[in-house]
């Protein structure tokens, strides 16, 4: 099949050339120049693994939007549909409420509609992009041309294994209108993957897509729990999951239940922030999402209170390592590191920062002398470092090796438990 992309952005592109690697032709749109200079350069300046093969020998060009039209027979938009910056999960969480920002999204579509207007074929639209439920009917619809057949597709995805969650997903899900336009969507998955096809309406699938990434933050929310516990009583949070886990009939699986750091990315802390703001929007009885939220953050700030803890008795100078959002990847969108950061901050600590995979070399100062390093980002060199002796390893994640020559404090396996008095809670009286 021709396949066009309007957007070949972080999402965009990874998934063009995953399309492109199945066999299709593909080409794409976008009005943004550091966009066109990625595929005139072919060089990509973020992590994303499988990408940078694919872009060295894609075929991919960026052309107008009405050749796009004439070019495709599916056209899929990849378009962002942002928050603030404040509404990331990098800092307290806003107590105002807003939707996602879906201006970009529409001018794209209202765009693309007109174009197709203007050469009166259909053509099948599907749009990617993650919106709150009701989006589509309210903003997205009204704009659309009687040519255009809609559908909504949004994606399971993550940054840095965008092409291999495309290509293996756990399953399509797909908000359909329109029954002739779903028979080709089905047509073109079975070259991308025997990975089941749920077909819903596109208010069902926009909620399934939110309630999906705000379902795994509240298993790490869970998880940062049972590790807090733990710690506090000498329990081991790894044996704890790893016995959850097996509850596989009502638990689900182990992913995402393993206590360390809070979620981040650019889905999950900002997909429950907007559905407490869609709590608000229509009365929900109780806001459950507004109380994710509170958990990541105070969380985050129980981690903090432990560094500041060891600072003072130690008066070690203070460096968070990892600043990206997960492992392997120098993008920080919603990066609980950079919340624990901006917190300590808050509170007139002093603190640095350092990423191997965005600030390059590690600075020598850091090996010189001893300091409190903290594990923010799971990233796997952290395990091969010597640290400075009499340093302090602050490790939620248990995976730094211990040591002689510095302590290492595994979060969550606290061999010393921390013994709380027992508060005698008198009876009310009837």
């Amino acid at each position: 099949m021709r396949i066009g992309f309007v957007g070949l952005g972080k999402l965009g592109l990874p998934v063009a050339l995953a399309t492109e690697l199945k066999g299709h032709e593909v080409m794409g749109y976008d009005p943004s120049d550091s966009v066109k200079e990625i595929i005139n350069t072919r060089k990509l300046p973020y992590m994303e693994a499988g990408c940078q093969e694919l872009l060295d020998k894609t075929n991919i060009k960026i052309i107008s939007l009405r050749e796009l039209v004439a070019f495709s027979d599916i056209i899929f938009v990849a378009v962002q549909t942002p928050h603030l910056p404040k509404y990331e999960g990098i800092t307290r969480i806003p107590t105002e409420r807003k939707d996602f920002d879906y201006t970009f999204l529409k001018k794209a579509i209202n765009d693309l509609s007109e174009e197709i207007e203007n050469q009166k074929v259909k053509k099948i639209v599907i749009v990617i992009s993650t919106v709150l439920p009701s989006t589509i009917e309210r903003e997205i619809k009204p704009i659309l041309s009687s040519y255009v057949r809609f559908c909504y597709n949004p994606f399971f995805i993550a940054m840095t294994t965008t092409i291999k969650d495309f290509l293996e997903p756990e399953f399509i899900l797909f908000g359909v209108d329109d029954k002739e336009a779903v028979e080709m969507a089905k047509t073109f998955y079975r070259t991308i993957t025997p990975s089941p096809f749920f077909e819903t309406s596109i208010k069902n699938a926009e909620l399934i897509k939110v309630l999906y990434n705000t379902f795994i933050g509240m298993k790490i929310v869970f998880a940062n729990t049972a590790m807090e516990i733990c710690h506090k009583i000498g329990a081991d949070v790894d044996e704890v999951s790893k016995a959850l886990a097996l509850g596989y009939k009502r638990i689900i699986s182990n992913q995402y239940l393993s206590g360390g750091m809070g979620d981040g990315g650019s889905c999950h802390p900002r997909d429950n922030i907007a559905l407490s703001f869609l709590s608000e929007q229509q009365g929900l009885s109780y806001d459950w999402f507004t109380n994710l939220m509170v958990a990541r953050e105070k969380q985050t700030e129980w981690l903090a209170s432990l560094i500041v803890e060891e600072q003072t008795k130690s008066n070690l100078p203070i460096v968070i390592l990892g600043k990206a959002y997960k492992p392997e990847t120098n993008l920080v969108v919603g990066s609980p590191s950079v919340l624990l950061y901006n917190i300590l901050c808050e509170s007139k600590i002093e603190c640095e920062m350092y990423d191997p995979f965005i600030d390059g070399k590690m600075p020598d100062k850091y090996f010189e002398l001893p300091h409190i390093f903290f594990i923010g980002t799971k990233h796997n060199e952290f395990m091969d470092y010597v640290f400075p002796d009499n340093s302090i390893v602050i490790d939620p994640h248990r995976y730094i090796p211990h040591s002689d020559n510095y302590k290492v404090i595994s979060i969550g396996q606290n061999k010393s438990p921390i013994l709380i008095p027992k508060v005698i809670v008198p009876h009310a009286r009837v």
